[in-house]
């Protein structure tokens, strides 16, 4: 690729931004929620100067499209609308629970080999965004589809617990 790739998700408590440019990866992971709807395009443009380019080299825009908080789903989504439109440049959907299982997967899985893992999201209220997925053979399949659960239904689905769990819902639950 060579220009730049911007990537961000809204969807959580937490507000995650990464641009790759030039080479080099630059991430940011600050607090989220109500903030991100007036931190997500400052913290864009930061990104970028601290790049050296404008918007203008951004060939192509990834986002978090949930599940997760409608405010932080609408923020993404709407941003990412807007700077796909307004540059004229490709909008990628990227499914929020599998960028945690990539997290997941990046930190204890050595490159190539098998793994699986149960996503686990707060969704307040007694309820978690929960979805299985495993890698293999260099790519993601979704094994339970993203979905929303009130806790003793998860407990239902959950019967036979993935080995691995990740997500912002391990500490409340």
């Amino acid at each position: 690729m060579s220009g730049a790739l911007l990537a961000f998700d809204t969807s959580t408590e937490a507000m995650a931004v990464a641009l790759a440019a030039n080479g080099l990866e630059r991430c940011a992971d600050e607090a989220g929620g109500a903030r991100a709807s007036a931190a997500l395009l400052p913290r864009i443009h930061a990104l970028l100067a601290e790049a050296g380019i404008g918007l203008d080299a951004v060939e192509a825009i990834a986002f978090g499209r949930g599940p997760g908080a409608f405010t932080g789903l609408r923020t993404s989504c709407a941003v990412a609308q807007g700077l796909g439109f307004g540059l004229g440049r490709p909008v990628i959907a990227v499914d929020s629970l599998l960028i945690v299982a990539e997290d997941a997967r990046a930190q204890l899985a050595a490159d190539g080999a098998d793994f699986e893992v149960g996503v686990l999201m707060d969704a307040r209220m007694d309820e978690a965004y929960a979805g299985r997925y495993r890698w293999s053979r260099g790519a993601w399949a979704a094994l339970e589809t993203p979905a929303l659960y009130a806790l003793p239904a998860l407990a239902l689905a959950w019967a036979r617990a993935p080995a691995c769990v990740a997500g912002s819902g391990l500490g409340p639950f």
